[in-house]
């Protein structure tokens, strides 16, 4: 793999630094052969609620067990937590001034029951690059991807659950701001809803040292 190509992982309805590094960049390689590993926002993410931030966990199957690769994860539907997710996604964005005009595609992706979450993942981010008009590639590796000295790898620290940011994003209107103050980093759907067409604007003007 050409070691000039950022390297990162895939992630669940990624959050606003994961849609700004890809805003920056023409191609990206998305890992699938790592071992899968826990507590990440590989399939996880957090959204805005009107009583405060809520963690939406996507259920998953290994079949290989502590060894499956994330190319292998399944998605377990024993639970319909994906009508929970949209439930919840509807409930706190439906007063977001662009919601009504990005939601029924998102419902769609989200309601189809994915085998794999990696198809589910590829899906949704497809989705947001689209709609936040993004022109940016994105590859997937077709083994693991040793790190050296020379590749960008951002795979373990875009999707940390307890990454910190600094400096800290700068605001932009939250349906529930008056109450909670700005909340920070969430998943890019939230900036989606909320600034529409100005979405991409956004992620650019970010500084770089507050994206990776």
């Amino acid at each position: 793999m050409d070691t000039c190509i950022p390297l990162i992982s895939t992630a669940y309805l990624p959050t606003i630094r994961y849609m700004a590094f890809l805003a920056r960049y023409e191609t990206v390689a998305i890992e699938q052969y790592e071992t899968f590993p826990k507590q990440t926002f590989r399939n996880r993410t957090v959204i805005a609620t009107g009583n405060g931030e809520l963690m939406l966990n996507v259920p998953m199957t290994r079949p290989n067990g502590n060894h499956t690769v994330t190319a292998d994860m399944a998605v377990s539907y024993h639970e319909p937590w994906n009508i929970r997710h949209w439930r919840a996604i509807v409930s706190a964005y439906n007063a977001a001034p662009y919601f009504l005009y990005y939601k029924d595609e998102l419902e769609s992706i989200l309601l189809k029951e994915h085998e794999k979450l990696i198809e589910l993942n590829d899906a949704i981010l497809r989705y947001l690059l689209n709609k936040m008009k993004i022109a940016c590639s994105l590859e997937y590796t077709k083994d693991y991807q040793e790190s050296t000295d020379n590749q960008q790898d951002y795979r373990y620290t875009l999707t940390a659950k307890k990454a910190t940011l600094s400096p800290t994003l700068p605001p932009y209107s939250q349906v529930f701001e008056s109450r909670f103050g700005f909340q920070q980093n969430l998943s890019a759907i939230d900036l989606l809803f909320n600034m529409g067409p100005d979405s991409r604007r956004y992620l650019l003007e970010l500084p770089d040292e507050a994206i990776g």
